[in-house]
C-alpha cells in the first residue's frame, strides 16, 4: 500500500512540474481551440462544398467525449471564414470557455448568396457564370440545384455528425447567423424542427414582406407589402438573389416567411417549437423587420429572446454581440438545460 500511495504521489508530482514548465504555446493550445478546414458532397446542391469547424480545446484530450453544435451562417457576399476572421468566433469561444461556459463544436459552412432556402427559381449555370463576381470557383458557386435548406439541414449535419464526435440529436443542435444567416437560422430552425432545438439571429432579414411606409408602429400588426414590385425597389441592393430565392410573387415571399412558418409550427408541432432569440442595433436598416416577427412572435406566443442594441449592420455590432448568441446557444444545448 505504501508503494502505491508513493508511486501515485510521484505521478501527480511529475504532473504538476510538467505543467509548470510548459512552454507558453503549449499552455496556449491548452486553452485555446483549433479551426480546421473541411468538405462534403452535397447532394442537395449537387456539388462539393468546403465548411470551417472551432473544435474546442478538450476535443484531442478527451477522445471519448462528444459534443453539442452550433451552427453559425454567414450574411449575403460572405463566406465559411467570415465569423473567423470578421467575428473572431473562435477567440470568443475561447473566452466563454475560460470564463466557465460550456463547450460546443461550431460549424460554419459555405452558404454562397443563398438565403439558405430552396429557390422558387432557376438560373442557368451560364447566366450564373456571366453574373459572378466571386472568388471561389464557379463550379462550387453556381450549382446545378439549389436547395441550400437541404444542404444544411440534411447533407451538412449529416456530414458533421459523421466526422465529428457530437450529440448527435435536435436537444444538442444550434443554429445561429447575421443577415442573410440570421434569416437563415430562424427559418431553418422552424422548417426543420427535428434537427434544432435552438436558434439566434444577429440583425436578420427575418420579415421580408414588411412595408416600408413608415416606421413600425408596435400599437398594431405589422403592414406587409402587397406588390413584389415594390420589394424590387426597396432592396435593389440585393435583388442580384431575393427574386431567384424567394420568387416573383408574394406568395413565394409568404412561404419563407418566418413568422408565417412560425405559425404553422406553433399549429401543428408547438411542442417541437425551437428557442429562439433574436437582437438587432438600434442604427440597422433591419431594425423594423426584427420588431415585426417579434411583436408577431409574440402574438402567436411563442417564447423568444429579444434585445436591442446601440449600432449598426456591421462587423463592428456582430464581433460585440456573438459572444452573447454564443453563450445563449451554449446554456440551452448544455446537458441538464431546457432548450
Amino acid at each position: 500500500m505504501v508503494s502505491l500511495l508513493r508511486t501515485a504521489r510521484r505521478a501527480l508530482l511529475a504532473l504538476a512540474a510538467a505543467s509548470a514548465f510548459a512552454s507558453p504555446a503549449e499552455a496556449h493550445a491548452q486553452t485555446t481551440g483549433r479551426v480546421r478546414v473541411d468538405t462534403l458532397w452535397s447532394n442537395a446542391l449537387r456539388t462539393r462544398k468546403q465548411f470551417v469547424v472551432y473544435l474546442p480545446a478538450s476535443y484531442d484530450r478527451e477522445p471519448a467525449r462528444r459534443y453539442p453544435v452550433a451552427y453559425y451562417l454567414h450574411g449575403l457576399w460572405g463566406d465559411e471564414w467570415n465569423w473567423v476572421r470578421n467575428g473572431r468566433l473562435d477567440a470568443a469561444m475561447d473566452s466563454l470557455v475560460a470564463a466557465g461556459g460550456p463547450e460546443m463544436i461550431v460549424v460554419m459552412p459555405d452558404g454562397d448568396d443563398s438565403w439558405y432556402t430552396t429557390w422558387n427559381a432557376l438560373v442557368t449555370i451560364d447566366a450564373c457564370q456571366r453574373d459572378s463576381t466571386r472568388k471561389e470557383p464557379a463550379a462550387a458557386y453556381c450549382v446545378p440545384w439549389p436547395h441550400y435548406d437541404d444542404y444544411v439541414a440534411r447533407d451538412l449535419v449529416a456530414k458533421v455528425d459523421s466526422s465529428y464526435r457530437t450529440r448527435a440529436d435536435r436537444r444538442h443542435r444550434g443554429i445561429a447567423g447575421l443577415s442573410m444567416g440570421g434569416y437563415g437560422a430562424v427559418s431553418l430552425a422552424l422548417r426543420y424542427p427535428d434537427v434544432w432545438s435552438a436558434a439566434a439571429s444577429h440583425s436578420g432579414f427575418v420579415a421580408p414582406l414588411l412595408d416600408a411606409a413608415g416606421p413600425f408602429d408596435a400599437s398594431r400588426p405589422p403592414r406587409y407589402a402587397t406588390d413584389v414590385a415594390a420589394m424590387a425597389t426597396r432592396w435593389r441592393d440585393y435583388w442580384a438573389s431575393l427574386p431567384f430565392a424567394f420568387g416573383r410573387d408574394t406568395m413565394g415571399w409568404w412561404a419563407r416567411d418566418p413568422g408565417r412558418i412560425a405559425a404553422r409550427l406553433q399549429r401543428t408541432d408547438a411542442a417541437r417549437m425551437p428557442a429562439l432569440r433574436l437582437d438587432v442595433g438600434a442604427g440597422d436598416r433591419f431594425l423594423d423587420q426584427n420588431r415585426a416577427l417579434h411583436f408577431t412572435l409574440d402574438s402567436l406566443r411563442v417564447a423568444h429572446a429579444y434585445a436591442e442594441h446601440p449600432g449598426a449592420h456591421d462587423w463592428t455590432y456582430w464581433r460585440a454581440h456573438v459572444p452573447e448568441s454564443l453563450a445563449w446557444l451554449g446554456a440551452r444545448l448544455a446537458d441538464g438545460a431546457r432548450p
